[in-house]
C-alpha cells in the first residue's frame, strides 16, 4: 500500500463531511422516537447520541431520562421502558406492565413510537429538499437541447458501443425529458437504448452485469461516464493551478483549433490526440480573438494536458445546450421538496433491487462507511452537504423500515 498516494486532506474532509451528516440524521431519527414516545407518555430512559459502552463523554439526567453524547460514533439510541429490543432486562420482562412502559400502550401507540425515526428522516429529506430549491434552485439540461450529443468518458461505455456525438432517444423504451437522467437510467436497469449516430437510429444491447463491470474495475474512480459533448474552448484556470495547459499559455476563451496539425472542434477530440502522446509535447493552435496563435504543451503520463471547461451557464449563453434553472418560493419549495424526495427514494429502490439481483452484481458494490463517505466531495460545499444529507436521511429511512432490528439508530 503507497500510503504517498493517498490525499489524507481529502478523506479527512470526506469523513468530517459524514460524521457530520450522520450525527444530525441519528440525532433527528432518534428525536422521532423520543418525542412520539413522550406524546404518548412512555418513560424514556436514555437518549444519545454516538454509543456509550464503559463510559461517556457527556450525560446529564433531567426528570426520567439521561441525555448523552457517547465515544462511538457509530449511531445513537433512545431507550424506552418496556420496549422489547436487544437491550431488554429479561426481569423486567416478568413484572406486570407498567402504565409509563411501551409494552403497556396500545398497539397503535407503540406502532406510531416504532415508526417516529422514520418518519422523522422522511420530513427532515422533504425540509432539506424545499430549502435547497429555495436558496440554489433546480438546475436542468433539456436532453432535446444538447445539440453535439454525447461525449463518452469511460472505457467501459466505449466498449459497449457509445461513440462520442451519440444521441440518446430512448432507454428501455422511455424517451428521456433531461441529459440528467441519461447515467441513472442507463445503470439502473437500461438494457436497451436507442440512439442517434450520423442521422441514423441505432440499437444497443446492454449486459445485465453493467453496474460489476464498473464494480469490479481496478480503477473504481466516481466519475461521470457520459457527459455532454462540449466545443473545443478553454475554461478558467484556478490562480494556483500548475497544470500543463495553463503552463503552456492558455486563457479562458481560447478557442483550440488543430492539435498537432489535426483539425478539432470538441474536447474529446483534444483528449484523443493527447492519449496517442502520452509523457510527450503537443502542438497546439489556438484562435484567440481574431488572432491565431501556436503553441506547445506537454502531456502528461495519463495522457492530459491539463484544460478546463466553461460553465454550464457559460455553455448555455454560447447555445451549446440550454440550462434551464428554476428556484422556487416558500409556498411553492415544499411540495416541490416532496416530489424531489419521492423521486430519490424511487431511484434508491430501483438501486436496492439490483443488489439483490445476483445476475447484476451489484452487491459487489455495497461498502461500508469508507463507501458512503466517498460520496461526499473533497471540498466543502454547502449545496452538495445539504444534497447528500437529505439523500442519506432517504435512505436512513428505508433501511430502518427493514425488518432488522440492529439497524434502529
Amino acid at each position: 500500500m503507497n500510503l504517498l498516494a493517498i490525499n489524507w486532506s481529502n478523506v479527512g474532509l470526506q469523513a468530517g463531511q459524514l460524521l457530520l451528516a450522520l450525527s444530525l440524521l441519528v440525532l433527528l431519527h432518534e428525536f422521532g422516537h423520543y418525542i412520539t414516545a413522550r406524546w404518548f407518555k412512555c418513560r424514556v430512559e436514555k437518549f444519545f447520541l454516538f454509543f456509550d459502552p464503559w463510559f461517556s463523554l457527556f450525560k446529564k439526567k433531567i426528570g426520567d431520562t439521561v441525555y448523552g453524547i457517547g465515544w462511538l460514533p457509530l449511531g445513537g439510541y433512545v431507550k424506552i421502558s418496556g420496549m422489547i429490543d436487544e437491550s431488554m432486562d429479561k426481569e423486567q420482562m416478568k413484572q406486570p406492565p407498567k402504565e409509563w412502559e411501551f409494552r403497556s400502550k396500545p398497539a397503535w401507540q407503540r406502532l406510531i413510537v416504532m415508526l417516529g425515526g422514520i418518519i422523522m428522516n422522511v420530513l427532515v429529506a422533504f425540509v432539506i429538499y424545499a430549502f435547497i430549491l429555495m436558496i440554489w434552485g433546480e438546475k436542468k439540461t433539456p436532453i432535446a437541447s444538447v445539440k453535439n450529443g454525447i461525449w463518452v468518458t469511460d472505457t467501459i461505455v466505449a466498449k459497449l458501443g457509445f461513440q462520442n456525438g451519440d444521441k440518446i432517444i430512448s432507454v428501455n423504451g422511455d424517451s428521456l425529458r433531461y441529459f440528467e437522467d441519461v447515467q441513472s437510467k442507463i445503470l439502473i436497469g437500461g438494457r436497451d437504448v436507442v440512439l442517434e449516430r450520423d442521422g441514423e437510429v441505432k440499437k444497443l444491447t446492454l449486459p445485465i452485469d453493467l453496474v460489476d463491470k464498473f464494480i469490479t474495475r481496478r480503477d473504481r474512480k466516481r466519475k461521470p461516464f457520459i457527459i455532454e459533448r462540449v466545443p473545443s474552448v478553454v475554461g478558467e484556470y484556478p490562480k494556483k493551478d500548475t497544470s500543463f495547459g495553463k503552463q503552456a499559455g492558455l486563457q479562458l476563451f481560447d478557442n483550440i483549433i488543430a492539435v498537432n496539425g489535426s483539425p478539432v472542434q470538441f474536447m474529446d477530440q483534444i483528449n484523443d490526440v493527447a492519449e496517442k502522446n502520452k509523457s510527450g509535447k503537443v502542438d497546439i493552435t489556438v484562435l484567440r480573438g481574431t488572432d491565431t496563435l501556436s503553441l506547445v504543451s506537454k502531456v502528461s503520463e495519463e495522457g492530459r494536458i491539463g484544460i478546463y471547461m466553461l460553465s454550464y451557464e457559460q455553455y448555455d449563453s454560447m447555445g451549446v445546450f440550454d440550462v434551464t434553472k428554476t428556484r422556487y418560493g416558500f409556498l411553492a419549495a415544499f411540495p416541490a421538496g416532496v416530489k424531489l424526495a419521492g423521486q430519490k427514494l424511487k431511484s434508491y429502490i430501483d438501486q436496492f433491487k439490483l443488489i439483490l439481483n445476483p445476475k447484476t452484481g451489484a452487491y459487489k458494490g455495497v461498502g461500508g462507511f469508507k463507501a458512503i463517505g466517498s460520496i461526499f466531495p473533497t471540498y466543502w460545499s454547502w449545496e452538495a452537504f445539504w444534497n447528500i444529507t437529505a439523500f442519506l436521511s432517504i435512505i436512513l429511512a428505508f433501511m430502518n423500515l427493514l425488518p432488522i432490528p440492529a439497524l434502529d439508530g
